[in-house]
C-alpha cells in the first residue's frame, strides 16, 4: 500500500460508501476502508478522524464556495441572486464522480441513523453558512436565514434530481439546482 499516493481521501470516500452500502454503516471498520482504499489505517486518519467523518467530506469546501459565491455576487443583487449566485459556484465544483456516487450515498445515508443525523447537521450547517454570508452582506437576519434556508432546499432538490437523472445527460447540477430555486422562488410568492 503507498503511503502517499493521490486521490487517497476521494477513494477513501468511494470504498466508505462502497462498504456502507454493501454490509452496513455499522458493520463496516476503518479497516476495510482503508483496506478497500488502498491505504493505511494510518492514512485513513490522517484525512479523517472517524468514519462518521466520511459523509461531510468536502462540507467545508462546499460551504467556502457558497459563501464566496454570495459575497461575490453584485452589489445589487437581491438575497435570492446572491444565493444563486453562491449556489452555482459551488454546484461547478460537483461533477462525474459526485454524480456517479450520489445513489450509493443516499443508499447508505437511508440506511443508517446516525449518517442520517450527519447529513441532518451538515444541511444545518450549510444553512448556517449561506445565512451568515447574507448577513455580512447587510441582508437582514429573518430574511438571511429564509433566504439560507430556501438555498439548502434549493440545494438538496436540484441535487437529488440531477444524481437520478440520465447519467449520459450534460447538464450539469447548476442547471437543477437553480431550476429548483426558481421553483422554490415561486411557490413561496404564492404563500402570501
Amino acid at each position: 500500500m503507498s503511503r502517499w499516493e493521490p486521490g487517497a481521501r476521494e477513494r477513501l470516500v468511494v470504498a466508505a460508501v462502497d462498504l456502507f452500502t454493501e454490509q452496513g454503516y455499522d458493520a463496516t471498520t476503518v479497516a476495510q476502508i482503508a483496506e478497500r482504499a488502498g491505504v493505511t489505517k494510518s492514512t485513513f486518519f490522517r484525512h479523517f478522524p472517524d468514519k462518521r467523518e466520511l459523509l461531510v467530506a468536502g462540507q467545508e469546501t462546499l460551504s467556502r464556495l457558497l459563501t464566496e459565491g454570495i459575497a461575490e455576487a453584485p452589489g445589487d443583487a437581491s438575497p435570492l441572486e446572491a444565493v444563486a449566485a453562491g449556489l452555482e459556484r459551488a454546484s461547478t465544483a460537483m461533477g462525474p464522480a459526485t454524480r456517479e456516487l450520489a445513489p450509493r450515498l443516499k443508499a447508505a445515508i437511508a440506511a443508517s441513523a446516525e449518517l442520517q443525523e450527519r447529513d441532518t447537521l451538515k444541511t444545518v450547517s450549510l444553512a448556517a453558512a449561506m445565512t451568515a454570508a447574507l448577513v455580512a452582506r447587510g441582508v437582514p437576519d429573518p430574511i438571511a436565514a429564509l433566504a439560507g434556508e430556501l438555498g439548502v432546499l434549493a440545494f438538496k432538490r436540484g441535487y437529488a434530481e440531477w444524481a437520478e437523472g440520465d447519467g449520459g445527460a450534460e447538464q450539469e447540477l447548476a442547471g437543477y439546482v437553480l431550476a429548483a430555486l426558481d421553483e422554490l422562488r415561486a411557490a413561496s410568492a404564492s404563500l402570501g
